[in-house]
């Protein structure tokens, strides 16, 4: 497509960058869009004119918070983050810079774009190492910081090989060996332009024994045919500890793809959860690759789909090495005519014994005309592990309704209550309290709408 080869010629930087995005933009030409005849994509639909979409428009700088979305203000005045950057598409529009002492021990936290220019060593190294820009031929992976020679997951598709060839912006987080940051880092991320597109990328590095938490949020007004893309990179080194948040709320109107994937070395840990409230159509990729002995993986999720919201989520629990433990645990709701998916798989390689691994989902049903899919899955290649799955959906139990309604509580406020404490057992295993009460409020809103 010649559009996107413009833009991708726009988008500048050194060599290497520019011959992995090309590596991008070829394999998305080659590739079609995925549909229900792709496993993977079996109950997701994307509808999209390639030929009409446009990249967000640029904006400006400004260091007047009172200039940006009121979503993010409110934001800002109630979060706990040792710094942060405001996106609106492609650009940053503010930002708060990192404590002097994390400074002066290493820590790099800025733009992605600024990262390329300013710290080139440590992008290279670890760009397109964890979600690549291509799909070879082989069926090894590669060690983070090394050239990968194959994803662990199998849908490797085109919007992810959009997503790596035209990223404009994103995150860039590098915590050195033995560093500890107390206080989480944020990326708020805004769309303002209706029917447009904007592609970013976020890289989390956590070195040996380093630590971090890092939260990306997504918010907007509703915005009829527009596009969010993006791949998120997690390179989690030996004994490192990285929490991953991510919070997409973008209004209604908006498809959103992304592809969210944790490299995981000897004794690290990775803990992620993933909220899905908005948007109109949202598609979210998240997988864990236990590469070392001793690697731990929290994947939790909640969403909340009402009206013709359709929220699919993707998930791969790949254990290569022995020892390891994933846990998995993923809850939502469905209301009026929406429609949710889950498909999660566990892998486990033929060298991983003493593999220990989880999955649960569970749905709620406050409608009749609302539909879940849901497709556990096992790939079990060792013979001395420990595997379990499971996936419940049904409406909300009768006995604990009527328990609340004996005690005079209506029925509205009754299936509130219940909703509500059908999801707050995710929310309990997250230690970041502006963060749930933050995510509490946006199912208050969505409960209040139900």
């Amino acid at each position: 497509m010649t559009k996107f080869n413009d833009q991708l010629t726009q988008t500048g930087g050194p060599e290497w960058l520019t011959a992995k995005r090309q590596q991008g933009l070829d394999l998305f030409t080659s590739l079609d869009v995925p549909t229900e005849g792709v496993e993977a994509w079996k109950y997701t639909r994307v509808d999209v004119d390639f030929d009409a979409l446009n990249p967000h428009p640029k904006r400006e700088a400004t260091t007047d918070t009172t200039k940006l979305p009121a979503s993010v203000q409110k934001r800002l005045s109630s979060t706990d983050v040792g710094a942060f950057l405001v996106l609106d598409g492609p650009d940053v529009v503010y930002r708060t810079e990192l404590p002097a002492e994390l400074t002066a021990k290493g820590v790099i936290f800025t733009d992605l774009k600024t990262a390329v220019e300013q710290h080139a060593d440590k992008v290279q190294q670890y760009l397109y190492s964890v979600v690549p820009a291509e799909v070879p031929d082989d069926t090894t992976i590669a060690a983070p910081g090394t050239t990968p020679s194959k994803s662990p997951d199998p849908s490797e598709g085109k919007f992810s090989a959009l997503a790596a060839a035209l990223w404009t912006n994103g995150a860039f987080v590098y915590v050195p060996r033995g560093v500890e940051v107390e206080l989480p880092l944020g990326s708020f991320r805004v769309m303002s332009e209706a029917g447009t597109y904007t592609a970013t990328r976020t890289l989390v590095v956590c070195e040996e024994n380093a630590q971090v938490t890092f939260i990306d949020e997504q918010d907007s007004e509703e915005l009829p045919g527009t596009y969010a893309i993006g791949a998120v990179e997690l390179v989690v080194k030996q004994a490192a500890r990285l929490r991953y948040v991510s919070i997409q709320n973008w209004g209604k109107g908006v498809t959103h793809i992304q592809r969210q994937r944790g490299d995981v070395e000897r004794d690290g840990t990775l803990n992620s959860l993933v909220v899905t409230m908005g948007g109109t159509l949202s598609r979210t990729e998240m997988q864990s690759y236990l590469r070392g002995q001793g690697a731990d993986s929290e994947m939790l999720a909640l969403y909340f789909a009402n009206d013709d919201q359709h929220f699919d989520h993707y998930t791969l629990q790949h254990h290569a090495a022995a020892h390891a433990h994933s846990d998995l645990l993923y809850k939502g709701v469905n209301d009026d005519t929406s429609v949710g998916v889950f498909s999660g798989m566990i892998k486990v390689d033929l060298d991983a014994q003493k593999t220990d691994a989880y999955q649960k989902h569970r749905t709620l049903m406050l409608s009749s005309e609302a539909r879940n899919f849901s497709v556990p899955q096992l790939e079990i290649n060792a013979n001395d592990v420990r595997c379990s799955h499971g996936s419940t959906t049904g409406p909300v139990d009768q006995e604990a309704l009527f328990f609340l309604r004996s005690r005079g509580i209506s029925r509205e406020v009754a299936e509130k209550m219940l909703v509500t404490a059908f999801l707050e057992d995710v929310l309990a295993r997250v230690p970041l309290q502006s963060v749930v009460k933050y995510i509490e409020g946006i199912i208050a809103e969505k409960v209040g709408a139900a």
